[in-house]
């Protein structure tokens, strides 16, 4: 235990001190307040847990943490050549969505729970962690990845029948938007030959008749 909290902290202080933009204002911090970046870091995680207990939208900085910076590093690994952290992070943001897609049918239970946003970004320090045996790995390999080997037939199943019918259904849609279209183009261009094909004439408009009878008796 006592060596993979070892080697926890240095794999932490390694990320820490490596040349980015983050850990530049990191050293700036640290060279004003005269502390080291590592107890920086626990400080402002400390003030997190303290605001995810007690603080406002502690959703959205839950969920918005677990982005941030593993989005960062999986930038950094497709611009990289190795392919070790390529799987590292494919692995996390597969339990990601499979995490999220629990919480969407869960979270009106859990969400009454006082501690459950605490607990869920301590689950996704975990996933992120930068040790081989972290959460991603263990609930990849021990949750997802049997699951996914005993229903794969059935999940490609209603994959190809969804999308055998979103295509079907894109397909009629597609000729009934042409059929509507060329109604429309038809309809144009008969009032177009209807109105080239009536007569033009320049005569006046009839007058109508006048019901005024003049009186023979009458004289001017």
């Amino acid at each position: 235990m006592a060596t993979s909290t070892e080697g926890w902290k240095a794999k932490l202080d390694k990320a820490l001190y490596e040349q980015n933009a983050v850990t530049d204002v990191l050293k700036m911090i640290e060279e004003k307040t005269k502390v080291k970046r590592t107890y920086l870091v626990m400080g402002v995680a400390g003030l997190i847990a303290i605001w995810l207990v007690f603080g406002y939208a502690a959703a959205f900085i839950s969920s918005f943490l677990g982005f941030v910076y593993p989005a960062y590093c999986s930038i950094k690994a497709i611009e990289s050549t190795e392919k070790d952290d390529d799987t590292q992070w494919l692995t996390y943001w597969t339990v990601y969505s499979a995490f999220g897609m629990v919480e969407f049918f869960s979270d009106i239970f859990l969400s009454w729970f006082p501690f459950y946003y605490l607990f869920k970004m301590i689950l996704l320090i975990w996933c992120m962690a930068p040790i081989s045996n972290n959460g991603a790995n263990v609930l990849y390999h021990r949750v997802l990845k049997p699951f996914f080997l005993k229903h794969e037939r059935e999940i490609e199943d209603a994959m190809n029948k969804a999308t055998e019918f979103a295509s079907s259904t894109l397909d009629e849609a597609k000729e009934a938007a042409s059929e509507h279209v060329a109604d429309i183009a038809a309809q144009q261009v008969k009032d177009a030959m209807k109105a080239q094909s009536a007569p033009e004439t320049n005569e006046p408009p009839p007058q109508p008749e006048s019901t005024f009878e003049e009186d023979p008796d009458h004289q001017d």
